[in-house]
């Protein structure tokens, strides 16, 4: 685990975990993993020029977390960097566990010297997923690593077990340091382009990163962890399966290459079927002027140190290429996913849709400084944590909820309000959320605390006729979907999950400075059977700082 500590236990009686006076009963068939994480600042060249990274145990990427459905992560982090961090688990659901997020909205942030234990469940997940830092432009020094969730032992897989399975973290690169960054945005401008794609960390490397036997078949998680760019990932010479995209097993169609948009994940097979030499893993920047390309390598086992071939196979052009992608994506309704019923069971075209919410984002300047909205609002974060206000009882002082209306007017888009962007939503609600991008730019959203069904992607307008065209039998459930320019994206999913959940852009300059919102999901029964309570370990502060804490959640 390259200086990462992971211990597994597994309980042999039932365990009651306190946390707060919170009761969580965890079966006995559910693990603990354990890890202990060092934060550090370390000088690395990603693109060849030396620079200030995120480290996590010396390792850049971080070390991947490996658990399986239902186990419960308890990560010890230890922040020795000279600035506050928080982590979040991009795609994890935390059920009943907003607690743990790692998000300015949730908690309060590990300062410089102190340590905080994230503790948080999987529960009812499988698939590919990554972790990364969430304050300030952090994510752009690193900081990030995958998370893999495997299927438990009696849970059904549609494809035989790999020989290995290979974590890909790829993403656009800045030679700036993060805090120049964060500084531009700061003095009310745009950071422009990249400067390159790194892959695993570097942009180019003559030593092997992966190894592969002859007819042997290997499982790749390629997920895109940078900030601003649209990447194209394919193999030299071989083709990859298609057989998961963020928790969900899908159809499994072949690809020569994939569009991962940001903040997405996708897994595929490929099988080691060529001549044995040396082969390069190629990451691109898509929909910019120039484009930029990190290529690592990867060699057959019985390669006698044949090179790569110089001709490298070229990205797509376009962007309809990549809308017609994502139309071949398919939820395969026969597999299994966490639980042992098929994916196909559960009939979300049959449900009604009870609210629609039209998000569109935008950008201006609001005293002369660039930012960016979603209806018109420009979200900041308050000094309390949206989710300590609300628990302690105080809101009111430090939000104003639904600010944004659900299908904002014209005048509405062009006068940004600058505050912070509450939503409510009703619990156990089937709720239709429609991505309308009217800029030229390709946008990208992700949801924390849930999963949702991607049901139709197209250009123009949206509007409620375009339900005829809703794919309502096999649309791929999903963390995070792209938006094309001039087009709309619409997903559906029922609010089950009580919490306070951040809806954000994915391009980190725009939801730095104000495009994400959160979602409150709220039970009305105040019930430890939608809720957690909040956790002794969570740190406080703000105006909840000295208040005592409220009544518990009981059954």
């Amino acid at each position: 685990m390259g200086g990462s500590r992971q211990v597994v236990l597994t309980a042999l009686f039932m365990i009651c975990v306190w946390a707060g006076s919170t009761t969580f009963l965890v079966r006995a068939e559910d693990p603990y993993v354990y890890y202990t994480w060092n934060v550090t600042f370390g000088t690395l060249s990603p693109l060849g020029v030396p620079q200030k990274c995120i480290l996590i145990n010396g390792e850049f990427p971080g070390p991947n977390i490996n658990c399986s459905s239902n186990n419960n992560i308890v990560i010890n982090v230890f922040n020795n960097l000279d600035e506050p961090l928080l982590l979040t688990w991009n795609g994890i659901q935390q059920r009943k566990n907003s607690w743990m997020e790692g998000m300015p909205g949730t908690n309060c942030p590990i300062q410089p010297g102190e340590n905080f234990t994230y503790h948080y469940q999987v529960k009812d997940q499988i698939g590919s997923y990554f972790y990364f830092p969430t304050l300030g432009m952090q994510r752009a020094a690193g900081g990030f690593g995958g998370l893999r969730v495997h299927s438990r032992n009696l849970i059904p897989v549609p494809f035989d077990p790999p020989e290995d399975d290979y974590t890909v973290l790829i993403g656009d690169w800045f030679k700036k340091s993060h805090t120049v960054l964060k500084q531009k945005l700061d003095s009310g401008h745009s950071f422009g382009r990249p400067d390159g794609v790194q892959l695993n960390g570097k942009s180019e490397d003559n030593e092997p990163l992966f190894t592969m036997k002859p007819s042997s078949t290997y499982r790749y998680r390629i997920c895109n962890v940078g900030i601003k760019s649209s990447l194209n990932f394919r193999i030299q010479g071989h083709i990859m399966k298609l057989v998961e995209i963020e928790g969900s097993h899908t159809v499994q169609n072949v690809y020569n290459s994939l569009d991962v948009h940001l903040g997405q994940c996708y897994s595929v097979l490929v099988t080691a079927d060529q001549e044995p030499k040396d082969y390069y893993l190629l990451a691109s920047t898509r929909f910019l002027k120039k484009t930029f390309t990190a290529k690592r390598i990867v060699r057959y086992t019985n390669s006698k140190g044949a090179p790569p071939s110089p001709k490298l196979p070229e990205p797509p052009t376009g962007w309809v290429w990549s809308l017609n992608q994502f139309r071949s994506f398919r939820w395969n309704l026969t597999a299994s996913a966490a639980r042992p019923n098929p994916q196909g069971s559960y009939h979300y075209g049959f449900i009604n849709i009870t609210r629609t919410i039209k998000i569109v984002n935008s950008a201006s300047t609001v005293h002369g400084k660039l930012r960016y909205a979603i209806n018109g609002i420009s979200h900041t974060d308050p000094p309390t944590p949206l989710k300590l206000a609300e628990y302690f009882g105080v809101a009111d002082q430090a939000f104003k909820y639904n600010s944004m209306v659900d299908d904002p007017p014209r005048e509405k888009l062009e006068n940004i309000e600058t505050l912070p962007n509450v939503l409510n939503v009703t619990f156990r609600t089937f709720v239709e959320i429609v991505f309308e991008n009217r800029e030229k730019i390709i946008q990208s959203w992700h949801l924390n605390g849930y999963s949702f069904f991607a049901v139709a992607m197209e250009p123009g307008r949206w509007k409620p006729e375009k339900r005829e065209n809703y794919n309502l039998l096999d649309a791929v459930s999903r963390n995070t979907i792209q938006v094309f320019p001039g087009s709309w994206t619409a997903i559906l999913l029922t609010f089950d999950n009580a919490g306070m959940w951040n809806l954000r852009s994915e391009i980190l300059e725009r939801s730095y400075l104000g495009q994400q919102l959160y979602i409150s999901v709220l039970s009305p029964s105040l019930s430890l059977r939608d809720e957690y309570n909040i956790p002794d370990i969570s740190k406080l502060c703000g105006i909840v700082k000295d208040l005592p804490k409220p009544k518990p959640y009981t059954i």
